[in-house]
Parts: C-alpha cells; sequence; structure tokens
C-alpha cells in the first residue's frame, strides 16, 4: 500500500509505533521500523547521553527510516535537539508543546516533523508552524492526553476537515480493524502505544506488561487533569490521586503526591502499588505478549482482510 504517509516516511505501512516513556528503547523501534512500520525511540524519559546511545543502536539494527518523539516540555529540549540534528536522525514526532517553537529548525536540517494534537486549534496551528503531518490522539489513548476528552471517532474527521496536509490517527487503536475505521474517518495512518507495550521488544517491565494483558474495560481513567491529564490505570497511586482530587485538592498538592519518578518506578521497575501506570483504553482488547514484528504484521493482515469483508458487504447491496 501506499499513500502520503508511507511516502513521507519511506515505509512499507501506514503504522507508527508510539514513542512512549520508559518502554520506547531502540529495540522496539528498530524491530518496528524493520517489519515495514515506523518504529519511534520515546525521548521523553531519557537523559541527552541516553537518548544519544539509543539512536545509534537503532541506526545499527535497522537500515529502515525510524524517529524520535519529543514531548516539548522536557526540561533538557535544546540538548535533545541537539542530539537529534548531529546524529541525523530522519523523523520526529513532537507533542505536548508549541510545534512553532522547533519544527523550522528541524526542518532546516531535513528532518520531517509531526506533530502530536489533540484539537482544531493545535492542528491549525501545527499547519501554520510548517509540519509534515499531524497525529491526531483521541482521549481514549494511554499517557497524557487532551482536556477536551475527545474521542478519536469524534476527533478524527474534524481535524480532516480542517486541515489538508497528512493525517495520523491515535487513541483506542490496536488492531487491524480500528486501522481501517480511522481510514474511512479521514485518516492516513495509525499510531499505535498500548499495543507495543505489550511486546518482547518493550522495554516495559514485565510486570506492567502483564497488568496490560490482564487488564479489563474500565481499570484505565484519565486523571490529573489540574497539571497534565494523563490516563492511568486504577492501581493504589491513581486512588490516592482521585482520593486528593475529590477532596479538591489543588495543583501543589497533586503535585507533591506525584513527586518524583512515579513513570519509571511503575512502567520501568515495576512497581505496581506505588509507580504511575500510563496505558490506553484498548489495553482491556489486548490478551498476549508478542514480537513487535509480529504485531505489525497482524494489524496489517487484519486490516487487509476487515477491508475486504466490508468491500463484500457493500457488493451485496448492489
Amino acid at each position: 500500500m501506499q499513500n502520503r504517509i508511507t511516502q513521507l516516511f519511506n515505509i512499507r505501512y501506514p503504522i507508527v509505533q508510539a514513542g512512549m516513556i520508559w518502554c520506547s528503547g531502540w529495540r522496539l523501534a528498530s524491530a518496528v521500523s524493520n517489519a515495514g512500520g515506523l518504529g519511534l525511540i520515546g525521548a521523553g524519559s531519557m537523559y541527552p547521553d541516553v537518548l544519544r546511545e539509543h539512536i545509534r543502536k537503532c541506526k545499527a539494527a535497522t537500515a529502515a527510516p525510524y524517529g524520535v518523539n519529543l514531548p516539548l516540555l522536557y526540561p533538557n529540549i535544546e540538548e535533545h535537539i541537539h542530539t537529534i540534528v548531529e546524529e541525523q536522525v530522519p523523523v520526529v514526532f513532537t507533542s505536548a508543546g508549541n510545534p512553532a517553537t522547533w519544527t523550522a529548525k528541524l526542518k532546516e536540517k531535513g528532518i520531517k516533523v509531526v506533530h502530536v494534537i489533540a484539537n482544531t486549534r493545535f492542528a491549525i496551528k501545527s499547519v501554520e508552524a510548517g509540519v509534515d503531518a499531524i497525529v491526531a490522539e483521541g482521549f481514549e489513548a494511554g499517557g497524557h492526553n487532551g482536556r477536551e476528552e475527545t474521542t478519536t471517532m469524534c476527533l478524527i474527521p474534524l481535524i480532516r476537515e480542517a486541515v489538508t496536509i497528512p493525517l495520523i490517527a491515535a487513541g483506542g487503536i490496536g488492531g487491524g480493524k480500528a486501522m481501517l475505521a480511522a481510514f474511512a474517518l479521514g485518516a492516513e495512518g495509525v499510531q499505535i502505544g498500548s499495543r507495543f507495550v505489550a511486546s518482547d521488544e518493550s522495554s516495559a517491565h514485565e510486570n506492567f506488561k502483564k497488568v496490560v494483558i490482564s487488564s479489563r474495560e474500565g481499570d484505565t481513567q484519565l486523571s490529573l487533569k489540574q497539571l497534565t491529564p494523563v490516563r492511568l490505570v486504577k492501581n493504589r497511586f491513581y486512588q490516592e490521586i482521585a482520593a486528593a482530587e475529590a477532596r479538591g485538592a489543588g495543583a501543589d498538592e497533586l503535585k507533591q503526591i506525584l513527586g518524583r519518578a512515579r513513570a519509571k518506578k511503575g512502567m520501568f521497575e515495576g512497581d505496581l502499588d506505588e509507580g504511575e501506570l500510563e496505558i490506553g483504553q484498548v489495553a482491556s482488547s489486548i490478551r498476549t505478549i508478542m514480537p513487535a514484528g509480529e504485531i505489525v504484521k497482524e494489524i496489517w493482515n487484519e486490516f487487509k482482510e476487515e477491508k475486504m469483508r466490508i468491500c463484500s458487504i457493500q457488493a451485496d447491496f448492489n
């Protein structure tokens, strides 16, 4: 299949593995890229020297295009930008910040830039900033999220109507059927996170992977809306946050409860009680831990099979 997304990134399938903190290092990114998708290194949890190490190992592990996900709120952002430019990373996905800040500088260096948004206003700002594509992420997604709580099914057609540049759908997409639905709404590619957390190459702790494949409907909740909204598994840490929010705790108290390195403690170190466990609603449909390359193949095959099934139904009505 060739469309604007596969052509933009020079990849076989319009499938992007999200750059998730503590879960997506060079092993996962290179495995997805080798399988024909676009693998992303999650830079938000890395010191500059660690990011450089992951970029170099990814380049050694794959000859295919890959990228880096860069949250613009990262405190050492200029060091990360320097590393990305110096190591000649071909693609950067930016998020959680103003796309106008770094897009021009990155594009001057020949880097393709994609920005993640959750509403129409920031989609238009992204176009004005000169990005090459947009990821429209509904609030079903794991990790940090939009305050509007717009679902993917509602968001994608709104963004498609508002902008003409290539559009990637994210949030609640874990398989080929959801991918086809996103395409029907106007997307040209999908970004998938939670499904790749439960992969062999994911750097998530095995405890966290087991939580993902054992989760059920309603096991996650959008939380910390006074700070930066994030979707969390309902563990002991989440209950502490929920109780504080219920009694009207302000941002300062919530920051104190959050403390430092909660995400690392949960997703990377495997503390399922006191750690911050970020995952999307689609986790309730994930039941297996598989090699990332097999996940890409499974998603693509399901997409093709479902497309054929829908076409056959349409034929019956003609």
